[in-house]
Protein backbone atom coordinates (compact mmCIF):
# COMPACT_ATOMS: atom_id res chain seq x y z
CA UNK A 1 0.00 0.00 0.00
CA UNK A 2 1.16 3.49 -0.77
CA UNK A 3 0.32 6.42 1.46
CA UNK A 4 0.26 9.87 -0.06
CA UNK A 5 1.80 12.54 2.15
CA UNK A 6 -0.21 15.70 2.56
CA UNK A 7 1.75 18.67 1.22
CA UNK A 8 2.92 20.85 4.11
CA UNK A 9 2.25 24.53 3.69
CA UNK A 10 4.51 27.12 5.27
CA UNK A 11 2.82 29.14 8.02
CA UNK A 12 1.67 32.69 7.29
CA UNK A 13 3.82 35.21 9.17
CA UNK A 14 3.06 38.88 9.73
CA UNK A 15 5.76 41.55 9.76
CA UNK A 16 6.49 43.41 13.01
CA UNK A 17 4.75 46.46 11.50
CA UNK A 18 1.63 44.43 10.64
CA UNK A 19 1.50 42.97 14.15
CA UNK A 20 1.77 46.48 15.63
CA UNK A 21 -1.04 47.78 13.40
CA UNK A 22 -3.22 44.78 14.25
CA UNK A 23 -2.76 45.12 18.02
CA UNK A 24 -3.49 48.84 17.90
CA UNK A 25 -6.70 48.06 16.01
CA UNK A 26 -7.94 45.54 18.62
CA UNK A 27 -11.60 46.17 19.42
CA UNK A 28 -12.72 47.89 22.62
CA UNK A 29 -14.12 49.04 24.82
CA UNK A 30 -11.00 49.12 26.95
CA UNK A 31 -7.73 47.24 26.64
CA UNK A 32 -8.99 43.68 27.18
CA UNK A 33 -8.61 42.37 23.62
CA UNK A 34 -5.43 44.32 22.89
CA UNK A 35 -3.87 42.82 26.03
CA UNK A 36 -5.08 39.29 25.19
CA UNK A 37 -3.82 39.43 21.58
CA UNK A 38 -0.56 40.99 22.80
CA UNK A 39 0.06 38.00 25.09
CA UNK A 40 -0.51 35.69 22.13
CA UNK A 41 2.21 37.48 20.14
CA UNK A 42 4.48 38.61 23.01
CA UNK A 43 4.73 35.18 24.64
CA UNK A 44 3.81 32.87 21.74
CA UNK A 45 0.76 31.40 23.47
CA UNK A 46 -1.94 29.32 21.83
CA UNK A 47 -5.53 30.64 21.93
CA UNK A 48 -6.57 28.22 24.71
CA UNK A 49 -3.47 29.15 26.73
CA UNK A 50 -4.24 32.88 26.51
CA UNK A 51 -7.83 32.25 27.62
CA UNK A 52 -6.72 30.20 30.64
CA UNK A 53 -4.12 32.65 32.01
CA UNK A 54 -4.87 33.55 35.63
CA UNK A 55 -3.67 36.70 37.40
CA UNK A 56 -1.51 34.48 39.62
CA UNK A 57 0.28 33.17 36.50
CA UNK A 58 1.87 36.59 35.90
CA UNK A 59 5.19 36.64 37.76
CA UNK A 60 6.39 40.24 37.52
CA UNK A 61 9.31 39.62 39.93
CA UNK A 62 10.92 37.03 37.65
CA UNK A 63 9.37 38.47 34.46
CA UNK A 64 7.74 35.16 33.55
CA UNK A 65 4.28 33.90 32.61
CA UNK A 66 3.38 30.46 33.92
CA UNK A 67 1.47 28.40 31.35
CA UNK A 68 -0.51 25.74 33.17
CA UNK A 69 -1.46 22.53 31.39
CA UNK A 70 -0.68 23.65 27.84
CA UNK A 71 -0.89 21.29 24.86
CA UNK A 72 -0.04 17.75 25.92
CA UNK A 73 -0.96 18.64 29.54
CA UNK A 74 2.45 20.23 30.08
CA UNK A 75 3.31 23.25 32.21
CA UNK A 76 5.94 25.68 30.98
CA UNK A 77 7.34 29.16 31.61
CA UNK A 78 7.48 31.88 28.96
CA UNK A 79 9.01 35.34 28.96
CA UNK A 80 7.17 38.43 30.14
CA UNK A 81 8.63 41.48 28.42
CA UNK A 82 8.61 44.89 30.20
CA UNK A 83 6.39 46.39 27.47
CA UNK A 84 3.85 43.58 27.78
CA UNK A 85 3.86 43.84 31.58
CA UNK A 86 3.16 47.59 31.31
CA UNK A 87 0.18 46.93 29.01
CA UNK A 88 -1.16 44.19 31.32
CA UNK A 89 -0.90 46.55 34.31
CA UNK A 90 -2.79 49.27 32.42
CA UNK A 91 -5.48 46.71 31.54
CA UNK A 92 -5.66 45.41 35.13
CA UNK A 93 -6.03 48.94 36.56
CA UNK A 94 -8.84 49.55 34.07
CA UNK A 95 -10.80 46.27 34.39
CA UNK A 96 -9.76 44.93 37.83
CA UNK A 97 -10.23 41.27 36.85
CA UNK A 98 -10.18 38.64 39.59
CA UNK A 99 -9.09 35.04 39.07
CA UNK A 100 -8.99 34.78 35.27
CA UNK A 101 -6.91 37.51 33.65
CA UNK A 102 -9.43 37.69 30.80
CA UNK A 103 -12.82 36.76 32.25
CA UNK A 104 -15.76 35.87 30.04
CA UNK A 105 -19.48 36.05 30.71
CA UNK A 106 -20.22 35.09 33.44
CA UNK A 107 -16.94 36.22 35.02
CA UNK A 108 -16.39 32.89 36.76
CA UNK A 109 -15.47 31.53 33.30
CA UNK A 110 -12.50 32.63 31.19
CA UNK A 111 -12.93 34.29 27.82
CA UNK A 112 -13.49 31.68 25.08
CA UNK A 113 -11.07 31.01 22.18
CA UNK A 114 -13.99 31.81 19.85
CA UNK A 115 -14.32 35.33 21.32
CA UNK A 116 -10.57 35.82 20.99
CA UNK A 117 -10.59 34.68 17.34
CA UNK A 118 -13.46 37.06 16.61
CA UNK A 119 -11.48 39.94 18.16
CA UNK A 120 -8.44 38.98 16.05
CA UNK A 121 -10.45 38.96 12.81
CA UNK A 122 -11.96 42.34 13.67
CA UNK A 123 -8.51 43.83 14.38
CA UNK A 124 -7.08 42.29 11.20
CA UNK A 125 -9.88 43.84 9.14
CA UNK A 126 -9.45 47.25 10.81
CA UNK A 127 -5.67 47.11 10.23
CA UNK A 128 -6.24 46.46 6.50
CA UNK A 129 -4.40 43.11 6.51
CA UNK A 130 -5.70 41.03 3.61
CA UNK A 131 -3.47 37.96 3.90
CA UNK A 132 -5.06 34.71 5.19
CA UNK A 133 -3.87 35.23 8.76
CA UNK A 134 -5.58 33.63 11.78
CA UNK A 135 -5.15 34.08 15.52
CA UNK A 136 -2.50 31.31 15.44
CA UNK A 137 -0.52 33.51 13.02
CA UNK A 138 0.52 35.64 16.02
CA UNK A 139 2.24 32.57 17.51
CA UNK A 140 3.90 31.81 14.17
CA UNK A 141 5.06 35.43 13.94
CA UNK A 142 6.46 35.31 17.50
CA UNK A 143 8.60 32.27 16.65
CA UNK A 144 9.77 33.62 13.29
CA UNK A 145 10.70 37.05 14.65
CA UNK A 146 12.71 35.40 17.45
CA UNK A 147 14.54 33.27 14.88
CA UNK A 148 15.29 36.36 12.79
CA UNK A 149 16.74 37.97 15.93
CA UNK A 150 19.20 35.03 16.12
CA UNK A 151 17.53 33.31 19.10
CA UNK A 152 18.64 29.68 19.40
CA UNK A 153 16.00 27.40 17.87
CA UNK A 154 16.15 25.16 20.98
CA UNK A 155 15.18 28.13 23.18
CA UNK A 156 12.26 28.83 20.83
CA UNK A 157 11.26 25.16 21.11
CA UNK A 158 11.03 25.47 24.92
CA UNK A 159 9.09 28.76 24.71
CA UNK A 160 6.56 27.29 22.28
CA UNK A 161 6.25 24.04 24.22
CA UNK A 162 7.06 21.88 21.21
CA UNK A 163 7.86 18.24 21.97
CA UNK A 164 10.02 17.87 18.83
CA UNK A 165 12.66 20.23 17.51
CA UNK A 166 11.63 19.48 13.92
CA UNK A 167 8.29 21.21 14.59
CA UNK A 168 10.10 24.40 15.60
CA UNK A 169 12.69 24.14 12.82
CA UNK A 170 10.04 24.73 10.12
CA UNK A 171 10.05 28.42 11.09
CA UNK A 172 13.49 28.64 9.52
CA UNK A 173 11.70 28.31 6.15
CA UNK A 174 9.76 31.54 6.70
CA UNK A 175 12.41 33.56 8.54
CA UNK A 176 13.10 35.71 5.47
CA UNK A 177 15.53 38.04 7.25
CA UNK A 178 17.63 35.05 8.34
CA UNK A 179 17.52 33.62 4.81
CA UNK A 180 18.41 36.99 3.29
CA UNK A 181 21.33 37.56 5.71
CA UNK A 182 22.81 34.07 5.29
CA UNK A 183 25.95 34.18 3.16
CA UNK A 184 25.86 31.74 0.25
CA UNK A 185 28.89 29.41 -0.14
CA UNK A 186 29.06 30.81 -3.68
CA UNK A 187 30.58 33.96 -2.17
CA UNK A 188 33.55 31.92 -0.88
CA UNK A 189 33.85 30.33 -4.31
CA UNK A 190 33.79 33.72 -6.00
CA UNK A 191 36.51 35.04 -3.66
CA UNK A 192 38.74 32.08 -4.55
CA UNK A 193 38.08 32.60 -8.27
CA UNK A 194 38.93 36.30 -8.01
CA UNK A 195 42.17 35.46 -6.22
CA UNK A 196 43.09 32.93 -8.94
CA UNK A 197 42.36 35.48 -11.65
CA UNK A 198 44.49 38.10 -9.92
CA UNK A 199 47.41 35.65 -9.61
CA UNK A 200 47.06 34.89 -13.33
CA UNK A 201 47.37 38.58 -14.17
CA UNK A 202 50.44 39.18 -11.96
Amino acid sequence: MQFRRQPQKLPVVLSVEEVSDLLMAAPGPGLKYRAALSISYGAGLRASEVCNVKISDIDSDRMLIHVEQGKGQKDRKVMLSPGLLELLRDYWREARPQGWLFPGKPKINPISPRQLRRAFMSAKHMAGITRPATLHTLRHSFATHLLEANTDVRVIQVLLGHARLVTTARYAHVATKTIRDTVSPFETLKTLQDQTLRRGLE
